[in-house]
């Protein structure tokens, strides 16, 4: 694993897999428009972006960092995403080892989460992020912010790690969220409504406490960026999946004027506070879901502290009309949670969230289909898990439908739903950025079940059969295929 993100730019550009941008460009739209390029251009050359001359600034951008598939597997220190989920699987498996061989494995796998996990953060007395501190000085016009897109309501840092406790309990939660720079001292927290910080926000007004502190980090080892994507459980740190992610806890340094620990590593940290009572009008903002979410209120930042390493780097993401970057990082959070999806429904076979969803617009889920109404099971367990109440469609395939293959999973759902009895319409929770709902926060919701029928599920006909050639004839043009000059 990388031990920061320096070491992470130097093995992408090893691989190939990094462009040195060298010519002079503006972080108002110009770099955005070369992000976009990139992201939608061929798969082969698609590359982690390093502008190393920003108008006005000192300091160089990297970008689409995690933007393929390969790029997000080395971030997370796995060949394949699926790696992940089948790590995270084996020490979900709560069936007794077979042999002495099978639990000296499972007790090593658990030892070793054990052991990069801890029991707390790895606490060092200084670190790089803090080489250089700046206090009543800081200013956020000396970070490359970048301004996305043409209506935006200004310029938005975009791959944060914010930092904040439960005013309660203490528990830390780490957060993405899009920050609106306001002016040199502000910036806007768009923490939406169903995020941990916005839950931090309430309880701090419920408590009458005049400000909660919070830090903005900036870059570090990727398995700790990307871990601020990750839709854990609440009370849960972020910071400790990351350590599992990477074999070794992730090292923390206190901050300069707040009660909070930042990472060690990281590039740059912008120390403040939230004031929970004071609101603000953010955006617009060119989305994830290619759309400007409209101007909302939301709290001010107030910056109390700016520390950075000498040589920083500032880490950002694009995010607009699919596909992003944002798509590989969400595919990451997909394969990792697979798991934690079957302990609660063991007849989940396998799971696409694509691309073409936005993460909470469409979710394919294959199943072993065992009984009537199994179906519906999936759908309305699945609305109850987590952050997957916000899904706004699933569709539930038999177990041999491969929900990767977007073809075939349209042509199973086309074909295999009588709209009129396979659909489920519900009302609930929806994306706080969902712009079709009538209402902010609610709206409606589909479950389709495009499995097979059984006599049981009131299908009064005989369900056909799929078209498939036999096993001997497939084998037979396999040994002739090389023959044929095709």
């Amino acid at each position: 694993m990388y031990r920061d993100l320096h070491e992470f730019i130097a093995d992408l550009e090893r691989q190939q897999q990094l462009a040195r941008i060298t010519s002079p460009l503006s972080p108002v739209l110009e770099i955005s428009e070369v992000i976009d390029r990139v992201c939608k251009g061929p798969a082969d050359r698609n590359r982690a972006l390093l502008f190393e001359s920003v108008a006005g600034q000192d300091l160089p951008v990297a970008a689409n960092l995690f933007g393929s598939e390969r790029r997000m597997a080395l971030a997370l220190g796995v060949t394949r995403l699926d790696e992940l989920g089948e790590r995270l699987g084996q020490l979900l498996d709560f069936r007794l080892p077979q042999g002495l061989g099978g639990m000296l494995g499972r007790g090593q796998d658990l030892l070793s989460a054990m052991r990069a996990i801890g029991l707390g953060p790895s606490k060092v007395r200084s670190g790089p992020v803090q080489e250089i501190i700046e206090k009543d000085t800081a200013r956020l016009a000396s970070l490359p912010v970048l301004t996305c897109w043409p209506e935006d309501g200004g310029p938005f840092i975009t791959l944060p790690q914010v930092i904040t406790r439960d005013p309660e309990t203490g528990a830390r939660n780490v957060g993405m969220y899009r920050l609106q720079v306001l002016d040199d001292r502000r910036v806007l927290m768009h923490w939406q409504r169903h995020k941990g910080g916005a839950e931090h926000e309430r309880l701090a007004r419920q408590q009458a406490r005049p400000t909660i502190p919070a830090a903005i980090v900036l870059g570090g080892d990727p398995a700790a960026m990307w871990c601020a994507s990750a839709p854990l459980p609440p009370n849960i740190d972020e910071y400790l999946l990351a350590g599992w992610i990477r074999g070794k806890p992730v090292e923390f340094v206190d901050c300069q004027t707040i009660p909070l620990e930042v990472p060690a590593q990281a590039e740059i940290v912008i120390e403040g506070y939230v004031d929970p009572n004071t609101h603000l009008p953010e955006g617009p903002f060119g989305d994830h879901t290619g759309y400007y979410t409209p101007v909302e209120s939301f709290p001010v930042f107030n910056v109390t502290a700016i520390t950075r390493r000498r040589e920083a780097i500032y880490p950002a993401t694009l995010v607009g009309i699919p596909p992003m970057e944002d798509a590989w990082m969400g595919k990451a959070t997909e394969r990792l949670f697979l798991p934690l999806m079957r302990l609660f429904l063991p007849e989940i076979v396998d799971v696409n969230m694509p691309a073409e969803g936005v993460f909470h617009n469409l979710v394919l889920v294959s199943i072993r289909k065992r009984y009537p109404g199994h179906a519906r099971k999936v759908i309305h367990g699945l609305w109850g898990l987590g952050l997957l109440m916000l899904a706004k469609a699933i569709v539930v395939f038999d177990e041999w439908v491969d929900v990767h293959n977007l073809s075939q999973s349209a042509w199973q759902a086309l074909g295999n739903v009588d709209w009129s009895r396979d659909a489920v319409i519900s009302d609930g929770p929806v994306d706080q950025l969902d712009h079709a709902s009538y209402r902010p926060l609610y709206g409606g919701k589909i479950g389709i079940d495009a499995t097979a029928k059984l006599p049981e599920d009131g299908y009064a006909r005989s369900w056909p059969k799929p078209v498939a050639m036999t096993p001997e004839i497939k084998a037979r043009i396999d040994e002739l295929w090389e023959t044929f000059g095709l």
